[in-house]
């Protein structure tokens, strides 16, 4: 079972690692990165420590002019593609685009979620945390795995959260049909992230392709969007001001690091289907120890994960993967 393999490995890096710590002395060149969300947050931050090391990246965005205007001056070889992940036509316009222009992927980050937003209803009525933050991320990669399984040792990065802590997957009603709460819906959300993850590197390591998804850390970016000041200073969050004042809350550099810790760790070879935080991977959460953190075992459970790639594919319409 996936969660035996869920123990520290001795990782070089910590929570206080920044993107650029993790990439130090990396050579991506030649390599070939799609980063969504690549373009603000955690996401920009991917983007840039990627083209650093010389990779080619690929951005898909909601707001392709905004994206273009935050990536100017990062340099490299970085393309804006318009895509909303909450609209499976982009996603599979997007990644069309993407198969005619790249031969392989060999870095696949699904960066870019939505959390607590007012109830809204996307595609046949869909709860739209659960179609951007899962739905999204999982058509796309199953629109793009034939260039993954071209890859030398594909690796995709699932950020997820602490906040799949909330709840497992609602199954009785995943698009909150009898009453929304927007903050179970993102911890659902979160915790499918880390299903598909398990399940992806089930079907996909005799294609040398690996998944991990991630909890980046307690960060303050524009994920914050949707909720008001005070909601965030309720939290202990940030100050009257906005200023950050929660402990143990990491800067935007920090955050990125877990992330590209999974796709370029030589330590992850041969490894995958995990759930990290802290550049490291998590541990199952011990209800006797709860300041531990760690990954819920509903969130890293293989019987889970394949149940939520057979609902997922009967939404979305996804083509099978893997051998």
């Amino acid at each position: 079972m996936t969660s035996t393999e869920q123990q520290p490995i001795g990782s070089p890096f910590s929570a206080a690692s920044t993107a650029q710590d993790v990439t130090a002395g990396l050579d991506l060149s030649g390599r070939n990165a799609v980063v969504t969300g690549g373009y603000s947050g955690l996401g920009l931050e991917t983007t840039r420590a990627l083209v650093g090391a010389g990779a080619r990246v690929v951005v898909p965005a909601r707001r392709p002019e905004v994206a273009r205007a935050a990536l100017d001056g990062v340099g490299g070889d970085v393309e804006v593609v318009a895509m909303d992940l909450a609209d499976l036509g982009t996603v599979r316009a997007a990644a069309a685009h993407i198969r005619e222009t790249l031969p392989t992927i060999d870095l696949l980050f699904a960066t870019a979620g939505v959390m607590a937003t007012p109830e809204r209803r996307v595609g046949p009525g869909w709860e739209s945390q659960f179609a951007a933050n899962h739905f999204g991320h999982f058509a796309l990669t199953c629109e793009l795995y034939p260039l993954l399984a071209a890859g030398d040792g594909a690796r995709v990065v699932v950020y997820s959260s602490a906040g799949h802590d909330i709840t497992d997957i609602r199954r009785h009603d995943p698009h909150f049909r009898t009453g929304y709460d927007k903050w179970q819906a993102y911890g659902q959300a979160k915790t499918a992230n880390v299903l598909f993850a398990v399940h992806l590197d089930a079907l996909g390591r005799g294609d040398g392709v690996r998944a991990f998804a991630l909890h980046p850390g307690a960060i303050i970016t524009g994920l914050q969007r949707d909720m008001t000041l005070q909601e965030q200073v309720e939290r202990g969050w940030v100050d009257e001001d906005g200023k950050v004042i929660g402990k143990g809350f990491k800067t935007p550099p920090q955050g990125a690091a877990t992330g590209l810790w999974a796709a370029t760790s030589p330590l992850l070879a041969d490894r995958g289907g995990l759930y990290l935080e802290d550049c490291e991977v998590a541990r199952v959460y011990d209800p006797e120890s709860p300041e531990s953190g760690g990954v819920r075992a509903y969130a890293v459970d293989p019987e889970a994960a394949a149940r939520l790639w057979e609902v997922s594919v009967a939404a979305t319409g996804a083509a099978p993967i893997g051998r």
